[in-house]
């Protein structure tokens, strides 16, 4: 298991597992364009074909963190699944990005 609370926010972690090929990243806090970037290297875990994106706990997250999504559905494309927070939710339909196959009910 990864954590990254080290980074510039303490308002942030990412912690991952891995399991059968699927690294499941589960995201806290706020998500933005200091702490995106560890978002991003937690998905892409090593032996992970697959990934979970957890950000049920997420609340704030801004258009530096729709970038980091974007980044990881070119990574793992179909494989990618993303579990949103309400708040994640309604950025993502602000965005227009609401009805993407990714992004879980």
């Amino acid at each position: 298991m990864f954590v990254d609370q080290e980074g510039p926010d303490p308002n942030f972690s990412a912690t991952v597992a891995v399991a059968d090929g699927r690294a499941t990243v589960t995201v806290t806090g706020e998500v933005d364009m200091s702490t995106a970037d560890a978002m991003i290297r937690a998905a892409r875990t090593q032996g992970a074909s697959a990934a979970t994106l957890d950000l049920r706990e997420v609340t704030f997250f801004d258009s530096a963190a729709i970038h980091a999504v974007l980044q990881l559905v070119e990574s793992y494309g179909e494989a990618l699944t993303v579990l949103p927070s309400s708040q994640v939710r309604r950025v993502l339909e602000i965005s227009g990005l609401a009805e993407q196959p990714w992004l879980s009910e």
